[in-house]
């Protein structure tokens, strides 16, 4: 399994770039001389019998998706189109230089490949099916289509700590602001600044999102914000944030203030640093507040509209907005300010929300929107995809509970998750089968701290393995 993923992990493979790794698993499978299709949409399924012995039991799913998310330490010399996942052990963990790692789902997608080349491993008649970009959209699942599958059994290896049996999770929405606006010159007198926040944890924007991490987006507007109204500053250009599903870990401004308020301005920043710093001990021990010297910007923002961005930025909601009532400590809606770039007379803010209610999660969408709609951005929501309900009374969570029990002398922790897995949007077109999903234990998902723990994999292994072997006789 871990020469698979070293093989994987080869292979770039952003979400809405996955040819080559589309590609790299029909060969996988073709070269294996079992029946591989690649739908409409890119997905891919293998079939493979059931070895000796399990002809009798329900067909399983197994299924991951082959696209991971490209983050990458600023000071890091990388290019993702061309190279391959530079990976390396630290102890009981592995890690990648200065990159995310691709274990989100790629451990997932090398189990299912060392399952499918097994000549020793029993299990019962199987259906790989490798979704595309999860990661950004989900459109791999969204356009799966029914009959495709015979499987009554899902096992969704998309789970991240190696306690949980997932049964439920959250649906999610994109919401893309844009809009322009007419730069003046900053004017006589100025000097420039290049405001930088780095070093704060990130993550997962929905398995991370309770933890209180820092938001550099919304960091670097409150700075801002804090500037702006004791002195005279005007911005440049804003740049912070990434992708969606990433908690933003860095953000960076050029600014021009007048060279009179320059010692007033830079002890706003060195203020403010410190405010973070202890706000955040905890959450992100590395954060940073850099200030440089930089050339005077040759445009800024017109005095109105940085006004009402700022105010915007602040307003827009960020982090978690209800909790479950029915559910313990499960984050039920949330948002993501995920991206904020202004220069060139235009500016781009972008955010995911999530949430197991679809109701609420539309609810909390349309109050983002309206924040953004007051600035004068135009705003668009697309890429819904809807929850899944839990079944806690399927078969398949019953006999994985007991399994884990008699295994690991210890009960599971059966759970719904904030994150937005695929199961929910394949149920649509599969509503009778039953689904679970698990995983071996990876930290620091959608950062370059990305880690996989290597004992945990082996736990994770053998687990799957025993599940396969307990799959009950077809009805």
């Amino acid at each position: 399994m871990w020469n698979y993923f070293a093989d994987l992990n080869a292979v770039p493979r952003p979400s809405k770039k996955e040819e080559r790794v589309i590609e790299f698993i029909r060969n996988f499978g073709e070269q294996l001389g079992l029946p591989t299709t690649v739908d409409e949409t890119g997905n891919v399924i293998i079939k493979k019998p059931a070895t000796r012995g399990m002809e009798d039991r329900e067909t399983v799913a197994l299924q991951s998706h082959l696209d991971m998310v490209h983050q990458k330490n600023a000071d890091t010399n990388f290019d993702f189109s061309t190279e391959g996942i530079r990976m390396y052990a630290d102890g009981d963990w592995v890690k990648a230089e200065g990159t995310t790692l691709g274990a989100d789902n790629g451990i997932g997608v090398a189990s299912i490949m060392a399952l499918l080349a097994s000549s020793d491993i029993a299990h019962p008649t199987l259906e790989a099916l490798f979704t595309i970009d999860e990661e950004t959209g989900m459109t791999g699942a969204m356009n799966l289509k029914g009959g495709l599958l015979e499987a009554v059994i899902m096992l969704n290896l998309d789970t991240e700590d190696d306690r949980e049996l997932t049964i439920g999770c959250a649906g999610g929405i994109d919401i893309t602001a844009t809009g322009n606006y007419t730069s003046e010159q900053a004017g006589s007198g100025m000097k420039g600044y290049k405001v930088t926040i780095k070093g704060l944890t990130g993550g997962h924007s929905g398995m991370d999102i309770h933890r209180g991490r820092g938001n550099a987006n919304k960091l670097m507007n409150r700075l801002l914000f804090q500037a702006s109204e004791k002195t005279g500053i005007k911005i440049g250009t804003i740049d912070g944030g990434g992708l969606r599903n990433a908690i933003p870990r860095e953000s960076f401004a050029i600014v021009a203030v007048p060279a009179a308020q320059g010692e007033t301005f830079t002890g706003i920043i060195a203020q403010q640093e410190a405010i973070f710093k202890v706000e955040h001990a905890t959450t992100d021990p590395s954060l940073q507040v850099l200030l440089e010297p930089a050339d005077v910007p040759a445009a800024v923002l017109p005095a109105d509209f940085q006004y009402k961005l700022l105010r915007t930025l602040y307003t827009c909601p960020n982090g978690i907005y209800r909790l479950s009532p029915d559910i313990e400590n499960l984050v039920q809606t949330s948002n993501n300010v995920a991206r904020v770039l202004v220069q060139d007379d235009s500016y781009t803010i972008l955010c995911l929300t999530r949430s197991s209610v679809d109701s609420e999660k539309m609810d909390l969408a349309a109050a983002v929107r309206s924040a953004l709609e007051l600035l004068g951005a135009a705003v668009k929501l697309s890429g819904s995809y809807p929850g899944w309900a839990p079944r806690p009374d399927a078969d398949i969570v019953r006999i994985m509970r007991e399994l884990y029990q008699e295994m690991f002398h210890g009960a599971p922790d059966v759970n719904a998750c904030h994150a937005g897995l695929e199961c929910g949007i394949l149920g649509a077109n599969y509503p009778d089968i039953e689904m679970i999903s698990f995983g071996p234990n990876i930290r620091g998902a959608h950062s370059p701290d990305e880690k996989v723990q290597i004992s945990s994999v082996q736990k994770y292994w053998s687990f799957l393995l025993e599940t396969l072997k307990q799959i009950p006789v077809q009805a």
